[in-house]
């Protein structure tokens, strides 16, 4: 709830108010002509200054109020109605034992590739505040994670909790295809996007990644297909004995298959081999499957003019009663 003044340049009048009250404050007061005032003091009384401001003041609060009320005070609030083309997006991430590989750096550290991968994708995801978005896990076998869905929440709450090897430590590529591409089945929006990112060659499961891209396509959807690793041995933790050594082991990523399937879906294949390479590919595909977004803005007011109106019409009764009864003037 935000406040405001509808008509702020009325509140321009209370410099109108502050020279009267100076005026009124150096006018003399109401006297009368007589040779012998002296006579007169002790008609007079004690002082009463401060009682016979009375009137000034509450006609100045009143005059206030009244500008205030005058330039319209209000609460109100904003809500918004987004409309988009929608753009329907399915990521498909790889979380086979490969992918602890440690040839990934986050501020200068060395991270497992799954782990640049969280934070890449919790960006993009990020980025996509209006589409529909939704996630599959592979290895050796595939599963959704998170049908499509705008909860932006869920989906960074997913993402961070993925593990290795939580679908097994071999590669199921067509699987992860067939099961992304079945999710953006029947679906009306405009663009259907399939990421698909693994370190691997496809060795598990029934479904070839050639004949999950082609069905993909038949419904309708596109395919960027990202490999991620450098070329030659990478640097494995293991466990032994005498605690994690690093060793060097080569893993076979398979990019023609990679650049086959990307073509079979019309889309675009990339190879990260760092973390800033695989940010640049999810940025370029954020760019290139922009959401055209249409917002309108409903304003709701509440106005408050009549806490102001009121109490300075009370002050201007209170005034007129005072000036007539108990401090009035004569003559």
């Amino acid at each position: 709830m935000m406040f405001r003044f509808a008509y702020p340049l009325v509140l321009a009048l209370l410099i109108g108010v502050a020279g009267w009250l100076t005026l009124s404050l150096r006018k003399k007061p109401l006297g009368i002509t007589y040779s012998m005032t002296s006579r007169l003091a002790e008609l007079a009384g004690p002082g009463r200054r401060l009682e016979d401001k009375l009137p000034l003041v509450l006609r100045t609060a009143c005059l206030i109020l009244l500008v205030l009320a005058a330039a319209r005070p209000q609460f109100f609030n904003v809500s918004r109605e987004i409309r988009s083309h929608g753009v329907d997006i399915m990521l498909c991430l790889d979380t086979s034992g490969s992918m602890q590989a440690l040839d990934f750096q986050l501020d200068g550290q060395p991270v497992s590739r799954l782990t640049a991968v969280r934070k890449v994708v919790a960006d993009f995801i990020r980025r996509r505040e209006t589409d529909r978005i939704g996630l599959v896990v592979f290895g050796e076998e595939a599963f959704t994670q998170s049908p499509l869905t705008l909860d932006k929440g869920l989906l960074l709450e997913l993402v961070n909790k993925m593990q290795i090897g939580m679908a097994g430590d071999r590669t199921a590529i067509g699987s992860a295809l067939a099961i992304g591409g079945k999710r953006l089945k029947d679906l009306k929006a405009e663009s259907r996007i399939l990421i698909l990112l693994t370190d691997g060659r496809h060795n598990a499961g029934d479904l070839t990644p050639e004949q999950a891209a082609e069905a993909v396509q038949a419904l309708g959807g596109k395919i960027y297909t990202i490999g991620v690793g450098g070329k030659g041995p990478a640097p494995f933790p293991v466990q032994t004995i005498f605690g994690t050594r690093i060793v060097h082991q080569r893993v076979d990523l398979d990019e023609a298959t990679l650049q086959k399937v990307a073509e079979l879906g019309n889309g675009r294949y990339f190879r990260a081999a760092d973390t800033d390479q695989l940010a640049e590919i999810y940025a370029l595909i954020d760019r290139e499957q922009k959401t055209e977004t249409k917002v309108k803005e409903f304003f709701h007011f509440r106005e408050l003019y009549y806490y102001f109106l009121v109490p300075a019409l009370a002050l201007l009764g209170l005034e007129i009663l005072l000036r007539t009864t108990l401090l009035r003037v004569i003559p």
